[in-house]
C-alpha cells in the first residue's frame, strides 16, 4: 500500500477545515490514521493525534500541524487532564475501538467490562472532558465511530461488539439532542 509523503497531504484538499483544531483517538493506524491524513488535507491548523502505541503514532510526528498524545484511551484522568492542557477543539473524531470476538456464552465478565470501557467509556471521557471548551467556544463536533454490527443486524461471534457500537449510538443521540442549541453536532 503506498503512503503519502507529509507535504503531498498537506497540499491536497478542500480546505473543509481550514484553521480547525482537531482531536482523533486511534491515531496511529486504520481509520484513525486516514482521518487524521484527511483533516490535515482539509486544512486543520491542528490535529490531536491519541493513540496508546507510541510507535506508530510516532510516524505521525512528519505532519507539521500533529501533536502527538501516547494515551490509553481507558484512563480517564489522563483524558481530563489533556483536555485542561489544550484549547477548544473544533472536532472531536472518537475512534478507538476493539473487537471482542465470541458470543455471550464464550465472553468472559473481563473481556465484556474491556470492551465497555475501550468503546463506549472511552467516548464517555472525551466528551465529558472536552464538552466544556467546546460549549465556551460556541459550538463543535462530536464524532463517535459505531458500526453496522449494531445499526443494521448484528453480526455472527460479535454480541458484546455490537453491544458496546448500540450503546455508542445511543450515548451519540443523547448528547446531540442534550446540546445542539449550544452549537455542538
Amino acid at each position: 500500500m503506498a503512503t503519502s509523503t507529509s507535504s503531498e497531504t498537506e497540499k491536497k484538499g478542500l480546505g473543509r477545515l481550514k484553521g480547525k483544531r482537531c482531536l482523533v483517538t486511534a491515531a496511529a493506524q486504520g481509520i484513525g490514521r486516514t482521518t487524521v491524513e484527511t483533516f490535515i488535507r482539509e486544512g486543520a491548523s491542528l490535529v490531536v493525534a491519541v493513540d496508546i502505541n507510541a510507535e506508530k503514532l510516532e510516524e505521525l510526528r512528519a505532519f507539521s500541524v500533529v501533536d502527538i498524545r501516547v494515551l490509553d484511551v481507558r484512563d480517564g484522568v489522563a483524558i481530563h487532564k489533556l483536555a485542561e492542557e489544550l484549547d477548544a477543539l473544533d472536532v472531536l473524531f472518537n475512534c478507538a475501538g476493539y473487537v471482542q470476538a465470541g458470543n455471550i456464552l464464550e465472553t468472559s465478565e473481563e473481556r465484556w467490562d474491556y470492551s465497555f470501557d475501550v468503546n463506549v467509556k472511552s467516548m464517555f471521557h472525551f466528551i465529558k472532558a472536552f464538552l466544556p471548551k467546546m460549549i465556551a467556544a460556541g459550538g463543535g463536533s462530536i464524532i463517535n465511530m459505531s458500526s453496522v454490527a449494531s445499526t443494521i443486524r448484528g453480526i455472527e461471534a460479535r454480541c458484546v461488539y455490537g453491544t458496546t457500537k448500540a450503546a455508542v449510538i445511543g450515548l451519540t443521540k443523547g448528547v446531540a439532542r442534550d446540546f445542539v442549541q449550544k452549537g455542538i453536532r
